[in-house]
């Protein structure tokens, strides 16, 4: 292999040294039955489908991969890494759903191709948006391509450097940001991620998570590949329909790794029952990464507590702190040691700072160590305004340098400046601003908030002026003045928050109707559904002077009871979250 591999690289030596192992299993209906693809299989896939774009001219250029969670979107994401074609995945929307993301998607990549099943791009022409997507890129059903094809495959030049993935952010509004990962940047992130979690071949994996969003692409899809360690795909659907499936398939395959953001650990241990825990067997789970979400010790306490009878071990946590810019991961805990969790001073920490409580302080704040930075990762903290250095102990925003790393924002030069760009006086290079805020201690990362306004519900990102801009897109006499988006503890991990202002002419209608349609704008746009709901009169959401929303200030106000709500007072609705 060469010192400084391509991801066709990594494939082609397992292929090479162990062409019929397993390299993942996606588990399928009780009609269609599991499917198993070998190193062989996934080479042969890659190589023909890699043939076919090259045959159509398309090397170098950028392909949006349009698939539900399954076997197609992994041979089509390595027939593209295998042609020198930049992956740009993204979610499949469900039946009846827009497809404007889509849209947005290939104009923000200026993507040449539309890669799908012969299934999926035949609803697409049924919509309304098959027309105009289909005028921006040609498709290509690459389940109609025959593995046989392989035969006509040559190797086209490629190297470490090359684009391989632009991972896009959530966005609706046609502003989504795609991060540019290069080939250096997925084989080197897979080695750490190894390294830190001690990934063998003989470990077992099983991922649920949406293999478009970077822990499910990176860590449940390419590094298992990387370790040659065997996985089990489900579709995230299969875990939000009945979130125990996921411990049951663990139980099935004696699934030793697995890794999840904190709400679903949370959903498990609130819903299982004595008679569904009698039936799982979870003693060969050494390590449960969890992260893509603010991590929270009663939530590892209650799952530990709950799976225990089922030889669940809490030293198998593994707090973690990545994100799509850093590729994925950027530090871990120590495996087989646990979480650890320091019961902080609340004084303390509204002063920046993370210090210790006394043992028998009443109102102390557990927080969980994000465990320490890679070795060829270099984390600071430092002033989010001036950006100084701080020392250990005190809050701050977390900069990133290491060679995983993203290359920047797709032709997005300035953002990718502001972010990537970073400098610390004293220090050479150029540093990720990471928009979050955390502490080190005694060389352990606590993550204590953000400073971007980022909202990550079940380890999806999304933004708060794209939902604003959903309600903007109502129709008339549903059309609010404005709105302000944030996130909210929603018991089990982060949920939607939504203070919406009202137009004077909605002050005396029944405030039913349009909340209504607010709940299915957003459940329709953006998968999402709301914690709280808030109708607020006009001029009842706080600005600056230059007319911004004031996203902090309006959680802030609402939160202490202190916004200017609509009458009656009913108009403030208290709702569940969702699953969808």
């Amino acid at each position: 292999m060469p010192a400084n591999p391509t991801w066709r690289d990594i494939v082609e030596s397992a292929r090479a040294d162990a062409p019929d192992q397993v390299a993942f299993t996606f588990l399928g209906s009780a009609s269609e039955g599991d499917i198993a693809c070998t190193y062989r299989e996934l080479s042969d896939a890659a190589r023909a489908i890699a043939a076919h774009l090259v045959a159509a001219g398309l090397a170098g250029e950028r392909a949006v991969l349009l698939y539900p969670p399954g076997p197609d979107y992994v041979r089509a994401l390595l027939g593209c890494l295998y042609a020198g074609v930049t992956a740009v995945p993204v979610y499949a929307p469900r039946p009846n759903a827009s497809y404007a993301r889509i849209e947005q998607v290939l104009a923000s990549a200026d993507a040449a191709v539309l890669l799908s099943s012969q299934r999926t791009l035949d609803t697409l022409a049924t919509t309304e948006w098959g027309r105009p997507i289909a005028a921006r890129a040609r498709w290509l059903a690459t389940d109609a391509i025959d593995a046989a094809d392989a035969h006509a495959w040559t190797e086209t030049p490629l190297d470490a450097g090359t684009l391989a993935v632009l991972q896009f952010t959530s966005g609706s509004t046609g502003t989504p940001k795609g991060v540019m990962l290069e080939h250096r940047h997925l084989v080197t992130n897979s080695r750490m991620i190894q390294r830190a979690m001690d990934c063998t071949p003989a470990d077992v994996g099983v991922i649920w998570l949406p293999p478009y969003h970077d822990m499910g692409l990176i860590g449940g899809l390419l590094q298992p590949m990387y370790t040659r360690c065997p996985v089990w795909l489900m579709s995230p659907y299969t875990f939000l329909q009945r979130p125990l499936r996921w411990l049951d398939v663990m139980t099935r395959v004696g699934g030793s790794i697995s890794s999840a953001p904190n709400f679903a650990y949370e959903l498990c241990a609130s819903r299982v029952r004595p008679d569904q825990l009698a039936a799982l067997d979870l003693s060969a789970w050494r390590l449960a990464a969890n992260g893509a979400e603010p991590v929270r010790a009663d939530t590892l306490r209650r799952f530990a507590d709950a799976f225990a009878p089922a030889g669940f071990r809490a030293s198998a946590f593994f707090p973690c702190y990545g994100m799509a810019e850093t590729t994925l991961y950027v530090s871990g805990a120590t495996p087989g040691a646990g979480a650890r969790v320091l019961a902080a001073e609340r004084a303390s920490l509204g002063q920046g700072q993370v210090r210790a409580a006394a043992p028998d302080a009443a109102d102390a704040l557990p927080l969980v160590s994000s465990g320490r930075p890679d070795p060829d990762t270099r984390v600071v903290i430092v002033d989010a305004d001036s950006g100084a250095p701080l020392p250990a102990g005190a809050i701050g925003e977390i900069l990133v340098q290491g060679e995983t790393v993203a290359a920047g924002y797709w032709r997005r030069p300035a953002d990718s400046a502001t972010t990537f760009d970073a400098r610390i006086d004293g220090e050479p290079g150029s540093w990720l601003r990471t928009g979050d805020l955390g502490a080190l201690v005694d060389g352990e990362l606590y993550v204590t908030g953000r400073i971007k306004e980022m909202i990550i519900v079940r380890g999806a990102n999304h933004y708060p002026h794209d939902i604003e801009a959903t309600l903007a897109d109502l129709p008339d006499g549903q059309r609010p003045r404005g709105a302000a988006a944030f996130a909210l503890d929603a018991g089990d991990g982060e949920g939607l928050g939504l203070v919406v202002e009202l137009d004077r002419h909605q002050l005396a209608a029944d405030p039913a109707p349009l909340a209504a349609a607010i709940r299915d704008a957003v459940a329709r746009e953006h998968q999402l559904q709301i914690v709280r709901l808030a109708f607020v009169r006009p001029g009842g959401i706080p600005r600056t002077s230059s007319g911004k929303t004031q996203r902090r200030l309006a959680r802030e106000r609402l939160l202490a009871g202190e916004l200017a709500l609509a009458s009656p007072p009913a108009n403030d609705f208290e709702l569940e979250g969702s699953l969808a």
